[in-house]
């Protein structure tokens, strides 16, 4: 049995792969490189359907996807003849939105008899119990911030916006759009945080309905120099919906900015 790792960018691809044995066909979305080494199969969502046959050829029958993968723009000129039949749904899929788009893709693999598996599933050590596992711990307002925080989730969420906001005093300071984690702490680091009270929580969580096999929510120790850098008292994250990459480096940071870090059971 052959395995192939759609490998995106971050450290979450690596995992996988340990995770594995390190045997695996690892492929990268052109333009996106994984940084793992060897010679990855690179492909374009263009000639998916070409991939697909590759990936049959050699005989995959399972694949994880895992990193962060954007979505790239699409050449109609570079549509190969395997790929034409796909694109009706393929552009119907764009038009709705992330969630409906990967799921649309995953059906390809799946048809093709390719089976998905989570990066979770795999290396089981990705997601930690629900608890405070950081030295500071979420006061009253950190307690009242998260629950609101929550709510305006779910909201963006059913709307397919994104997996995340910045809360402070219960008022939203910033939600989490195409740019990701990254773009939205940065933005208020950058002297673009809105005036009003200090602190607040960044808080993460799958989509609701969310395919948990692919593009699921993920922090690290980055997370925590950027909710620091943002002036962010904390992170929240829902139990057993997001990835923490490396917990100890991430723990060890979080002490270090003197933020807490609390997997908060919904």
């Amino acid at each position: 049995m052959a395995r192939a790792l759609i490998a995106g960018q971050g450290a979450l691809p690596a995992r996988v792969l340990a995770a594995w044995g390190g045997t695996a066909l690892i492929c990268e979305l052109e333009g996106a490189p994984s940084g793992l080494s060897g010679d990855p199969l690179r492909f374009r969502i263009e000639q998916l359907g070409s991939f697909l046959g590759t990936l049959k050829g050699a005989g995959v029958s399972e694949v994880c996807f895992a990193g962060r993968l954007s979505r790239p723009p699409l050449d109609p000129a570079a549509v190969d003849a395997a790929t034409m039949p796909l694109v009706p749904r393929m552009l119907q899929a764009l038009g709705q939105g992330d969630d409906a788009a990967l799921r649309t893709v995953l059906s390809f693999f799946e048809e093709a008899g390719i089976a998905i598996r989570a990066a979770q599933e795999i290396a089981g050590d990705l997601m930690p119990p629900a608890g405070v596992p950081s030295t500071a711990q979420p006061g009253e307002r950190d307690e009242k911030d998260a629950t609101r925080a929550a709510e305006i989730h779910a909201a963006l969420g059913a709307a397919d916006i994104g997996q995340g906001c910045v809360v402070a005093a219960g008022q939203a300071l910033a939600v989490e759009t195409l740019g990701g984690t990254d773009w939205m702490l940065a933005t208020l680091a950058g002297g673009n945080r809105p005036a009003g009270p200090a602190g607040g929580v960044l808080y993460k969580a799958p989509k609701p309905g969310q395919d948990m096999r692919i593009d699921v929510p993920a922090i690290g120790p980055d997370t925590v120099a950027a909710a620091a850098a943002a002036g962010l008292s904390g992170i929240v994250i829902a139990a057993g919906g997001v990835i923490v990459l490396d917990p100890g480096a991430t723990v060890a940071a979080a002490d270090a900015a003197g933020l807490f870090l609390w997997v908060r059971t919904p």
